[in-house]
């Protein structure tokens, strides 16, 4: 695994999608902070992947969150190079809140073709003139 500033990649994946997880859900970082018994600074040190969240406490959020613990960690591939973009991309659109936002809301848009309209917006807007 690739490490950023002394930390694994992984760890920050699972702290993105911890993140993605609790915004979808509508959750603020002090309400999950609440529920697990810690301050809502070590849940924002989570989700940005500056800290290593432990398996128990990972349990827990899983728990809390109403997912598995297997939701917060990227595919096992034994091939890199579309891992390695998947995982980019992730921690790119993660990186702010409007990010985050679109990212949790994107797939609980049930109509097919409005996420089809939807992503070809996004497209559209993001090519360089």
């Amino acid at each position: 695994m690739a490490r950023i500033g002394g930390r694994d990649d992984v760890d920050a994946y699972v702290g993105a999608r911890i993140g993605l997880r609790r915004s979808a859900l509508g959750l603020s970082q002090s309400a999950l902070a609440q529920q697990l018994g810690i301050s809502f600074q070590q849940v924002q040190k989570y989700e940005t992947g500056q800290n290593r969240i432990s398996a128990s406490r990972l349990h827990r959020a899983a728990t809390v969150l109403g997912t598995s613990v297997e939701t917060f960690f990227p595919p096992v591939e034994t091939a890199r190079g579309a891992a390695d973009d998947g995982w980019a991309m992730l921690r790119f659109i993660t990186a702010t809140v409007d990010g985050r936002t679109v990212a949790a809301g994107f797939p609980l848009i049930e109509d097919r073709e409005l996420r089809k309209a939807v992503a070809r917006i996004v497209q559209a807007l993001s090519r360089d003139p």
